[in-house]
């Protein structure tokens, strides 16, 4: 029976299984994005051309010199189902999906060309080897690195280093000579540049053409896809947020008739999420669940408006970017790309 996505709820999709989905790239939005990131590396003089499939997430798997795409992107009825779900799509615009394409075709390049193997690659990017996070601490101030995909990615380890230098290099119009001059990863700029007239009009060492995690191995449901993805974006609520909201929100009885301060919240819940997401790089996923324990906490201590909203709102996004920011210091989930 073949399944049309356009006629079914969300509820009924949620029922079906990731591997039943009638999906593929050829047709679909990606396939333009694709042909796209292969004429931006002929452009750069490059011939090789990563093989691309639907899978669970964005990632380019150690010893395969490919792409994995999220399926939702595929479509855009689960495009819209992944914005319910989650708040935000990785990907979801022509400009933030090719931004991770050329991310991942530096995963894949390095793993197609074995650059990691190079003792001048060593150098720069640290060690291929060192093991994987399962968070990281960014420092935002720091030269050492390009600035690419959301919250200082480049920093989660070597490999991503070298992604994220290469997406910056291969980027159209890219001005990394002035952008990037004085700063540490201007030498790495350097060295992809280096690195891509070499391998150039050369055959790959690794043509492994494998494709992990294809749709077809997704046996899950998509319920049950999306409640192991939120829970990757949760975090524990720490107990200084009550000091700090009432620095800004009042519990004094002589303000028993302003607006409740919960009701205030949730009205700015969507512009504040994606307000501090974009000048964070955090998931709006995670910034939403830290606001609703503050709107819950508001709740719970019968706190309102003490101050004009104008002045509420601009002290409560302060407040709200720096929480965001410490969970950023503390030690943030990154995504797989």
């Amino acid at each position: 029976m073949t399944i049309n996505l356009n006629q079914l709820t969300d509820e009924q999709i949620l029922n079906l299984r990731i591997s039943k989905l009638p999906l593929r790239i050829k047709g679909s939005c990606l396939e333009p994005r694709i042909l796209r990131l292969y004429d931006e590396l002929e452009r750069r003089g490059i011939k090789f051309r990563p093989h691309v499939w639907l899978s669970s997430d964005w990632f380019s798997p150690d010893g395969v010199s490919g792409i994995a795409i999220p399926f939702y992107l595929s479509h855009p009825r689960l495009v819209e189902l992944e914005r319910r779900q989650m708040l935000q799509v990785e990907g979801g615009t022509e400009y933030e999906c090719m931004r991770i394409l050329r991310h991942e075709a530096g995963h894949a390049i390095d793993t197609a060309y074995r650059l990691h193997f190079r003792r001048r690659w060593r150098e720069l990017f640290g060690s291929f080897r060192a093991p994987y996070p399962d968070s990281y601490k960014p420092k935002p101030r720091s030269r050492n690195y390009v600035l690419h995909l959301r919250a200082w990615y480049a920093q989660v380890h070597p490999a991503e280093d070298f992604a994220e230098t290469f997406a910056v290099w291969l980027a159209p119009n890219s001005r990394w000579r002035q952008f990037y001059q004085g700063w540490r990863a201007f030498d790495k700029l350097e060295y992809v540049d280096e690195i891509a007239a070499e391998i150039a009009e050369s055959p790959p060492k690794n043509r492994t053409r494998n494709r992990i995690e294809p749709l077809s191995d997704l046996k899950i449901t998509l319920a049950e896809y999306y409640r192991h993805k939120r829970s990757l974006y949760s975090i524990e609520w720490p107990d200084v947020y009550d000091k700090e909201l009432r620095r800004i929100f009042s519990d004094d009885p002589r303000h028993r008739t302003r607006p409740s301060a919960a009701v205030f919240l949730r009205r700015l819940r969507p512009e504040l999420r994606e307000l501090v997401g974009d000048g964070t790089g955090v998931h709006q996923y995670t910034i939403n669940h830290v606001l609703q324990h503050m709107i819950e906490r508001c709740r719970e201590l019968k706190l309102r408006l003490g101050l004009p909203e104008v002045q509420t709102r601009r002290k409560f996004t302060v407040m709200l970017t720096v929480q965001i920011m410490n969970i950023l210091h503390s030690g943030y989930h990154p995504i797989a790309v």
